[in-house]
């Protein structure tokens, strides 16, 4: 047994599941899927997950049998671990590829081998998961070279869709082009998806971001929406623009609506009225634009047009009125200050002040600093929204200062890039959310 799946069995037998998990989580690529589905088949036990331990329990006590490789990278995938899913996939991916061994005879009679169409099937059906457990580990390079690999097997939905995307997702355009404009058009469920790339290659030949690590470039390609701010904090050190944590308060909050209201200007683009959110938060931000804005404010309703809709995170919005947010009416504008990364919103904003993997909100209990430039623990700010949006708007705009590594990024910068977008801004079309960070990377909380 090796030292990691110690590791991993000690935390389970101490009663930290979650611990043993994120151990076989960065670890599963170095150990022996049979010997994983062992301590997987207890985890799940525990979880009450009887899919995942049966699958785990039959790969153990069966190892090297591809249908049970099979069954048990599915399970991981459907209960959402999918980088125990992927070691399993590829080992079961590998033996159907082989030459079928050779018939064994039993007198008169021999065992008849499984037809080509059969062996053919099987093959996609566990690329096609293999590629599925690779894209929700954001492994989409290693997901492209699967499927080039295997692209004389491959038809046009899903599969060569999914090469499209995670053309996209790997930063390789070209690739993406190419494939795109070979497929057929797409039918059923797939036309929704097919359009969404689509409008993805779209907005890359529009305004092709700079590199690799263009965030605001690439975060416009992938969702549609515009980034006024990056995170000046760890940029070289693998944060690339986004934050892992940030203590957010008024001055950062009042800096986001500026910043907002600079993106309005350089698009041309002026609200009617601001539509307020029911949560404390959303509203409280929403009453701080209406006022900077110099337009009403009044409770959301959906599909009205012009309006701009303020939220603070949507994911501590009604999910109910999030979902309304999907398709949006013209000139429905969606605003976000803290858009998470790691867990994405249902819905995509149009414009997003930061990307955050956790926000603690000003009003929120957690760490401020003092006087004297110590941090101090708070309790929570119980204010109504409408004292909140006083204290927002009475806060001096301040970017958070950092370490000086982040590209400069002025006002004029950021409108220059919005005027470039503002053709194909708002973006047409649902605006479902996009799971993967894409081609930048950033380093993340496990």
């Amino acid at each position: 047994m090796t030292t990691e799946l110690s590791e991993a069995w000690g935390l389970f037998e101490s009663g930290d599941s979650q611990g043993s998990m994120r151990v076989l989580r960065s670890a599963a690529d170095r150990l022996p899927p049979a010997e994983v589905a062992q301590l997987v088949a207890e985890l799940a036990k525990g979880a009450g997950f009887e899919d995942l331990a049966g699958a785990s329990t039959a790969l153990a006590a069966g190892p090297g049998e591809a249908e049970r490789l099979y069954a048990f990278g599915y399970a991981c995938v459907e209960r959402g671990i999918d980088a125990v899913a992927v070691p399993a996939l590829r080992e079961a991916l590998r033996l159907v590829q082989a030459p079928p061994a050779a018939a064994a005879r039993t007198g008169l009679f021999r065992r008849r081998p499984k037809p080509q169409a059969d062996r053919q099937a099987g093959l996609r059906k566990v690329l096609l998961e293999l590629v599925s457990a690779l894209e929700g580990c954001e492994r989409h390079g290693e997901a492209l070279a699967v499927l080039r690999e295997h692209d004389a097997r491959l038809g046009d939905w899903p599969d060569r869709y999914l090469t499209v995307y995670n053309a996209l997702m790997a930063g390789r355009l070209a690739l993406a082009r190419e494939v795109f404009g070979a497929l057929s058009a797409p039918e059923g469920v797939w036309t929704g998806p097919g359009q969404r790339v689509g409008r993805m290659l779209e907005r890359a030949a529009a305004l092709p971001p700079a590199d690799e690590r263009d965030l605001r470039g690439w975060h416009w390609v992938l969702t549609g929406g515009l980034l006024t701010t990056l995170s000046p904090h760890g940029f070289d050190q693998g944060m690339t623009g986004r934050w892992a944590y940030l203590q957010d308060d008024f001055g950062q909050c009042r800096y986001g609506l500026e910043r907002l209201r600079a993106v309005l200007d350089a698009t041309g683009r002026r609200p009617d009225s601001v539509a307020l959110l029911a949560d404390r938060g959303s509203r409280a931000l929403g009453l701080a634009a209406a006022r900077l804005l110099g337009v009403p404010a009044a409770p959301y309703r959906p599909g009205v047009p012009g309006v701009l809709v303020v939220a603070y995170d949507l994911n501590e919005c009604d999910p109910a009125v999030v979902a309304q947010l999907n398709e949006r009416a013209p000139d429905e504008l969606l605003f976000e200050h803290a858009t998470c990364w790691t867990d994405p919103p249902a819905v995509t904003a149009d414009v997003s002040t930061l990307l955050g993997q956790i926000v603690n909100a000003p009003w929120e209990p957690g760490l401020h600093f003092g006087a004297d430039g110590e941090p101090e623990e708070e309790g929570p700010d119980r204010r109504s929204a409408e004292e909140l949006a006083e204290a927002i708007l009475a806060a001096a705009p301040s970017a958070p200062q950092g370490d000086g590594g982040t590209p400069p990024d002025p006002d004029g910068a950021l409108a220059a890039f919005a005027v470039r977008a503002a053709a194909g801004w708002p973006a047409a079309g649902p605006r479902d959310r996009v799971r993967s960070a894409g081609p930048v990377r950033s380093s993340r909380f496990a």
